[in-house]
């Protein structure tokens, strides 16, 4: 595995366990293991997404690309919340240009 892909691995679970203790506390404990898990494994997959071996950008671009696809991969977890967690969906956006930024620093 290439250095990138493993570093995003890393980024996007780090992401989401920040994430898991964001909806802890905002749902009071009260959300199910299998949310929780579901948010903390589309952090990861967007990981592996931004961590594809992506040729060179300007860093716009990048930028771009890091909320495109933060944007395509939490709009599934979104749908699949019945479009409930508007929160988690508009950080997975932010969390996409979060890893490729941080991804970029190569």
């Amino acid at each position: 595995m290439n250095n990138r892909i493993i570093k995003g691995l890393l980024g996007g679970g780090l992401l989401g366990l920040i994430c898991v203790v964001g909806v802890s506390v905002r749902s009071q404990g009260e959300a199910s293991k299998t949310f929780i898990f579901a948010l903390w494994y589309n952090r990861v997959l967007l990981g592996i997404l931004m961590g594809a071996p992506w040729r060179k950008i300007s860093k716009l671009h990048q930028v771009l690309r890091g909320g495109f696809f933060g944007l395509l991969v939490s709009f599934s977890f979104y749908a699949a919340t019945g479009f409930s967690d508007v929160i988690s969906f508009f950080a997975g956006i932010v969390y996409g240009i979060v890893l490729e930024l941080y991804l970029s620093l190569e």
